[in-house]
């Protein structure tokens, strides 16, 4: 039997480069209320947690990729209720740990281009799917994402910042004209 070609392995992370994910891309912030000021562009959330927090103050991402997961543990009941309870369309992707899969990346395309908010139930986990949300997200677009222990980053996306996000996609091991594929808009 084939392999399923949407959980192909496109990128994944060296063991190497796992320390140039521990700086913040950006501000950390920790009331959602503060953040959501700060957004004008489009809404990018990676994580339960973050998500959660921007749902329960009533502002539904445009993109939210959630695992089901905070920190490797089940997320707390309340927050799970949360989410589900979201009214954003639902899409599912295949991401195994430190990879960005094929299913993952053309999953995030189209819901970055899709009309409604939405989010991705990853199987799996969706830490380094940050890094792809800001490669292709609109200049003034915010991704936000958990630092664990800190609270939430902020990044509010330009060229310089979508330059970093590319060049450390470009540094992890993997078919990188491939991930341009599934990315390009």
């Amino acid at each position: 039997m084939d392999a399923d070609p949407e959980a192909e392995i496109v990128l994944s992370l060296p063991d190497v480069l796992r320390g140039a994910f521990k700086d913040p891309l950006g501000p950390i912030e920790t009331d959602a209320e503060v953040l959501a000021g700060d957004v004008v562009g489009p809404l990018i959330t990676v994580g339960d947690v973050v998500t959660y927090h921007f749902e329960r103050i009533g502002h539904t991402p445009d993109v939210a990729v959630v695992d089901g997961l905070t920190e490797r543990d089940t997320v707390e009941d309340d927050v799970a209720r949360t989410l589900e309870a979201s009214d954003a369309r639902r899409r599912e992707a295949n991401n195994p740990a430190a990879t960005l899969s094929e299913s993952m990346l053309r999953t995030l395309r189209e819901a970055l281009e899709a009309a409604e908010p939405t989010v991705i139930d990853v199987d799996g986990e969706e830490d380094l799917v940050t890094l792809p949300a800001i490669a292709i997200a609109p200049d003034g677009a915010s991704v936000v994402y958990g630092q664990p222990g800190e609270g939430m980053v902020h990044v509010r996306v330009d060229s310089e910042v979508r330059e970093r996000a590319r060049g450390l996609l470009n540094r992890m091991d993997g078919d990188h004209e491939r991930a341009r594929e599934l990315l390009e808009r």
